[in-house]
């Protein structure tokens, strides 16, 4: 099933073929970030000038990485160092960093309480830090190993996969307690969670049997359950094409749309190798993906457009 996707840019990253990991983009400024998780660094992408701006390193084992651009602040998590790092946007100089609880991974960003929220994946827990300064303002245990964390901007509470309970985990940021656990049927070991908050859906990919859950965060109820790539990890939504993209270990990506507020599979197809890591511009629509082996077995970054 092909992908409504054309190829419309690559460029070249440093280094060698280590892993990419997450990656974040900042829209209005064009700058977008990669995690580079076996080199320990960020790299920095303009993405309208096509061209690498920085390498940022110090990062051990980074895994997670968000912008955040109404603070100028880029934040990291350096698993090997159980830290979320704070980063200048503008300079790539490290402000800050935090303490956190076993193996950071996947970061979210509370604007309303102006804190950054880490899993820590082993740790079976939140850390919950404040964005301006890096004080940890608190720690939410989730009962088991955690998957990713959003933020609901409708509900003003964050959504966390308890991955190891197959379940979905609704908190309460102003009280860092669980007000309520959304059982996940049909999902093995939950990881991926990303929202379409005017639709008022979830969407999460399970690792542990290559399925995609949309759930929907009205009545809670599963509306949907479909087949993506082995091992699906990162999940990234255009917010004003409704439109889905689930990368998946194995190479494969899925793209969905949800109109009507129900999704329906558009594409599935094998994208290429490492090519477990996607992102989305809402404003050009245009997708990114790094990968460990572009043209000529260097490492690139491969951007694709919409087909009609």
């Amino acid at each position: 099933m092909a992908l409504p996707l054309r190829q419309s840019g690559t460029l070249t990253l440093p280094g060698n073929s280590y892993c990419f990991d997450y990656e974040s983009l900042d829209a209005g400024r064009g700058l977008f970030f990669i995690a580079r998780l076996g080199a320990g660094q960020v790299i920095e992408v303009d993405v309208r000038a096509n061209r690498v701006v920085r390498v940022i390193d110090g990062l051990p084992g980074v895994h997670g990485v968000m912008v955040i651009p109404a603070r100028n602040r880029v934040y990291a998590t350096a698993t090997d160092a159980n830290q979320v790092v704070a980063i200048d946007e503008t300079t790539g100089t490290v402000l800050h960093r935090s303490p956190t609880g076993d193996y950071p991974d996947g970061l979210a960003y509370d604007p309303v309480h102006g804190t950054m929220w880490t899993t820590n994946e082993s740790g079976s827990s939140e850390t919950v830090v404040d964005a301006a300064t890096g004080a940890v303002r608190g720690t939410v245990a989730l009962g088991g190993e955690g998957g990713n964390v959003v933020y609901d901007p409708v509900g003003r509470r964050m959504l966390v996969g308890a991955q190891t309970r197959n379940e979905l985990a609704v908190i309460d940021p102003a009280a860092l307690q669980i007000t309520r656990r959304v059982p996940l049927a049909g999902c093995d070991h939950d990881h991926g969670v990303a929202l379409a908050p005017a639709d008022r859906l979830a969407f999460v990919a399970c690792d542990g049997n290559a399925r995609l859950l949309t759930p929907d965060l009205t009545t809670w109820c599963i509306t949907g359950t479909d087949r993506v790539g082995n091992d699906p990890d990162v999940l990234a939504y255009d917010t004003a094409a409704h439109r889905l993209y689930a990368a998946a270990e194995s190479g494969w990506v899925t793209i969905g749309d949800s109109g009507r507020r129900q999704l329906t599979i558009a594409g599935r197809a094998r994208l290429a190798d490492g090519a477990h890591v996607v992102a989305v511009d809402p404003t050009t629509h245009s997708s990114y993906c790094p990968v460990p082996h572009g043209p000529g077995g260097r490492p690139a970054l491969l951007t694709y457009l919409p087909t009609p």
